[in-house]
């Protein structure tokens, strides 16, 4: 089957929630990957933050090969003991915070974060849950009920109950927001979806301060930050955040489906039997993926990688909105989570065409934003050559202004 056959069959069978990208891609290697028609593009998307160390990783392939050869899926699953899954878990005790003793895992985020909103409701004994605007926590009817973004709420209503919503990085519309009935507060470290938004340094502290102060529990949204995609294992790594759960899923396995909460031995002891389950709940072969990718970040230091290449990438990009302040107005990012933001949203697009057109693959975010979220183990020459890229692109833009 080749791209138009792909293409027309898609278009065909599947419904109309993604405006397309007219590519079909049959594979892929470290950061590029390649069309039916064997041309190379350069990710810098890595899957929405998924292949966190590249396409086709071998030590995900070995992971795979290996634990499919023995089991994939437990009898009566979560209810039977599995290596796969125990390994996994005693390496997430060596990275979590260390209040987080307890993980269970899911299918992707938006499951994480549901029931970490269900089971902070059982746990507490209240109905309130408190999000922030401009956030986004999935698309489950209850994880849009909690994203601060009406294009992802309104058009399905009736929504789930309880929720509301405050500024982001105001504390003083949490601290008025939160009373005797507010069961969890969910924020994210940095707003990824929302446009790589970075609240101030002591932000998630007083956040946290408050939360244990009026006996909120508090939910961090780690699902795109997390597993070093802005330097640290996890953002909330750099602050004194004491949180009761915390919520992963993306590159905790590389590409391969999988989710997890962390969740306090407080909040545990105050779950039941049956409070919560699952069929996938850490199969073997997830787990044995996310093992090796995990392993794969320690070992090799990804951590101090993403924070250097962050540092350099700003940089670079810091002299667009200079050299380009018709286009551009602001920069901004940590680790490998970076936007540029432009003026308005058909520059954003004309860039990002652009791009494709030079077989780099970028994301348009939030209309007048642009998200480079490559791999985390990129190559300095490979990210230069993406930037330059990017930055021929805006340049070409501004020509065409003028």
């Amino acid at each position: 089957m080749g791209s138009p056959e792909t293409i027309a069959t898609e278009n065909r069978h599947m419904p109309p929630f993604f405006t397309k990208i007219p590519v079909s891609i049959d594979r892929g290697e470290g950061v590029y990957v390649w069309d039916e028609e064997g041309n190379r593009y350069l990710d810098l998307t890595s899957g929405w933050g998924v292949t966190c160390i590249g396409h086709a990783h071998p030590v995900i392939q070995a992971a795979l090969a290996e634990q499919a050869a023995r089991i994939l899926q437990n009898p009566n699953s979560g209810l039977t003991y599995s290596p796969a899954r125990a390994r996994l878990l005693s390496l997430l005790a060596d990275v979590l915070p260390p209040n987080l003793t307890r993980v269970f895992f899911t299918n992707s985020g938006a499951e994480a974060n549901d029931a970490a909103i269900k089971l902070a409701r059982k746990a507490t004994g209240r109905r309130k849950v408190v999000a922030t605007e401009g956030s986004f926590h999935g698309r489950t009817i209850s994880t849009a009920s909690a994203t601060g973004q009406a294009k992802h709420r309104e058009k399905y209503s009736p929504l789930m109950p309880g929720y509301l919503f405050v500024p982001y990085n105001d504390l003083e519309a949490i601290r008025s927001a939160l009373d005797g009935d507010v069961a969890a507060l969910i924020v994210e470290p940095v707003q990824g979806e929302g446009g790589v938004r970075i609240p101030s340094e002591t932000y998630l502290e007083n956040v946290s301060r408050l939360c244990m102060t009026n006996g909120t529990l508090l939910i961090v949204d780690e699902v795109q930050t997390g597993f070093c995609r802005t330097g640290p294992m996890f953002a909330v790594d750099e602050t004194k955040v004491r949180a009761d759960f915390l919520t992963m899923a993306k590159g905790i396995a590389g590409g391969f489906p999988l989710g997890a909460f962390a969740l306090s031995e407080e909040v545990s002891d105050r779950l039941e039997l049956g409070d919560h389950g699952g069929t996938y709940c850490g199969n073997p072969l997830a787990c044995a993926v996310a093992h090796a990718v995990i392993r794969y970040l320690l070992d090799k230091s990804i951590g101090a990688h993403v924070a250097e290449l962050g540092r350099f990438a700003l940089d670079e990009m810091a002299q667009w909105k200079k050299a380009y302040p018709d286009l551009v107005t602001e920069v901004r990012g940590k680790g490998l989570l970076l936007l540029v933001e432009f003026h308005d949203e058909e520059t954003a697009a004309k860039v990002t065409d652009e791009c494709l057109s030079q077989r780099v693959f970028v994301r348009q975010t939030q209309g007048n934003g642009i998200r480079v979220f490559p791999a985390l183990n990129i190559e300095r020459e490979q990210l230069m050559d993406g930037l330059g890229t990017l930055r021929k692109a805006i340049a070409l833009t501004a020509g065409e202004r003028r």
